[in-house]
């Protein structure tokens, strides 16, 4: 079957159901990715995402485990945190964020018991829709890290790219996607972020499709990074990836314009669509707008997905079930016109 012109995905996250919170379990964990694959699957996404429910920890609500998951496992990494941790921590620069750090570096980072591919494998079996697998980036986890070990942050982020290298390559998911949510406010480190970035990338030869995702954070409807998408076009196109998905419904599409001729042709443009920092569910003829708008600004053929802005999971299950849906349908409008 040919796929669509624009194709459709979440970002990764939805929320945990309830059942699952009150009654954690192995089994209960594999029912509810099942739910969450056959939710996208009936309203006919293209590319699903297992809500990265795997990771959810009752400790962690905050950030849905995206740090904790995968820093507590590895080697080299102290997760017990002290006051006097607390303390230095909060004397360093850029770390306004977080009240205390996910860790402390003590020495050289190495997988630990971190289990990725086995992850992949557990969802992997709950459905056969092309699937698409999610991971924190390592500049997103180093900016959460209090170091005693590595020189710089960009030595920690290389550390904790080349532990997560030798997870990924295992995965052979339709797509393999990179989370990142700190560099969209700190340009500056540009560089060294995607260059820790793209060791992981290169190593996830086993996945048809390399994606990043970008966005300026979220917690209960607000952006936790300030920034602008033109001060970061160098460090996409750095990045070793097909295609990236970005933050736009929130934002609005005037930043497009610096996309047309400065965004790397090889990369293709995952476009937000759907605005997960509000309640209200789009319908499906303001999504084609959108998608509209920004075929206008960047030619429709430079759009390869459309996309919420980022995920789910600070959502009530209904809002975000009506969203999927009609992130599908504005998607087939466009088309269809």
């Amino acid at each position: 079957m040919t796929a669509p012109a624009i194709r459709t995905t979440v970002v990764g996250s939805y929320p945990v159901p309830e059942w699952l919170i009150a009654l954690p379990s192995q089994q209960a964990l594999i029912d509810a990715t099942k739910v969450v694959f056959k939710i996208q699957e009936l309203a006919g996404i293209d590319v699903v995402a297992d809500g990265e429910l795997y990771r959810w920890d009752v400790n962690h609500p905050d950030t849905n485990g995206m740090i904790e998951y995968f820093i507590r496992p590895l080697d080299g990494i102290r997760s017990r945190v002290t006051r006097k941790d607390i303390e230095e921590f909060k004397r360093l620069e850029g770390m306004g964020f977080r009240a205390a750090p996910a860790g402390v570096v003590e020495g050289a980072i190495d997988e630990g018991t971190l289990m990725l591919s086995e992850d992949y494998r557990r969802a992997r079996a709950c459905t056969s829709h092309p699937m698409k697998f999610t991971l924190t980036g390592p500049h997103m986890l180093c900016k959460t890290l209090m170091d005693h070990h590595y020189k710089s942050r960009a030595e920690l982020a290389y550390g904790l790219a080349s532990a997560l290298a030798r997870q990924v390559s295992e995965i052979d998911a339709e797509v393999i996607q990179v989370d990142e949510a700190n560099i969209t406010g700190h340009p500056d480190e540009a560089e060294w972020a995607a260059d820790a970035i793209n060791v992981v990338l290169d190593a996830a030869t086993q996945a048809k499709e390399k994606g990043v995702h970008m966005c300026f954070g979220n917690y209960g409807g607000q952006s936790i990074q300030r920034g602008e998408w033109r001060k970061l076009l160098g460090f996409l196109n750095r990045l070793h990836c097909d295609h990236v998905l970005l933050e736009f419904a929130f934002r609005g599409y005037d930043e497009l314009q610096y996309f047309k001729d400065e965004l790397d042709p090889r990369i293709g443009l995952g476009l937000g669509v759907i605005d997960i920092k509000v309640n209200g569910v789009e319908t499906p003829e303001i999504v084609a707008q959108r998608i509209e708008e920004a075929a206008r600004i960047v030619g429709p053929e430079r759009i390869k997905w459309v996309n919420p802005d980022c995920g789910f999971w600070m959502n009530k299950r209904s809002i975000a079930d009506r969203k999927i849906a009609a992130l599908v349908k504005g998607r087939d409008l466009f088309l269809g016109r």
